[in-house]
């Protein structure tokens, strides 16, 4: 049996019920990742602080009410089936891999994560509801993830995605096609990296 030895729940800042739930998400990825490459060959001692902490930072950055949200191109569920272990809120995971959906579907059912919703289809063909936030990692430059989001955003909704060192480059980039306000949060787990949280989201 797998086993990641994972911070308490105080130092970890999560419920128990939480905990749980992490715990079996890591104990399922190390059992897929060797048939589907989940999530690269980093090995499974780091994965708290790479892959779940890295998701858990995004908790507070979300609008508050009980909206639902959406993670584009969901891969092993990350950040998407993180934030859903820490919320009752409808998620919805977008992804156009049946493999990778098959291991969304197991594990949402592996944590009791019944508001998680799994969407086998491509970004631009997923129907979802009006979004009160929208979250994506590692999938595409800023000025695609916007033309991602603004459809599928509701008024007021926002978008948030982490972003290495190109953070600057790619605002920079997108800012002659939307209007947007932007605030930034270091990342947690990366001396490099910027959390962007973006909202007022429109083409120019």
């Amino acid at each position: 049996m797998f086993h990641v030895k994972l911070p308490p729940p105080a130092e970890a800042d999560v419920s128990r019920e939480t905990q749980a739930r992490l715990e079996a998400y890591l104990a399922l990825l190390a059992r897929w990742n060797a048939r589907i490459n989940l999530v690269g060959p980093t090995p499974p001692e780091g994965w708290w602080s790479r892959h779940i902490e890295d998701g858990l930072q995004l908790a507070p950055l979300l609008p508050d009410g009980d909206g639902p949200i959406a993670d584009l191109g969901s891969g092993a569920g990350l950040p998407g089936l993180i934030l859903a272990a820490t919320t009752n809120r409808a998620v919805h995971l977008v992804e156009s891999d049946q493999r990778k959906c098959a291991f969304l579907r197991e594990a949402a059912r592996e944590m009791s994560l019944p508001h998680v919703t799994i969407h086998t289809a491509r970004i631009e063909a997923a129907r979802l509801p009006p979004l009160a936030a929208i979250t994506a990692r590692a999938l595409a430059p800023l000025g695609i993830l916007l033309g991602f989001a603004h459809p599928r955003l509701a008024p007021n909704g926002i978008a948030i995605f982490p972003k290495g060192r190109t953070a600057e480059a790619e605002l920079t980039e997108a800012a002659p096609h939307w209007h947007m306000a932007v605030e930034r949060f270091a990342s947690r787990t990366d001396a490099h990296a910027t959390i962007l949280r973006i909202r007022d989201l429109r083409p120019v």
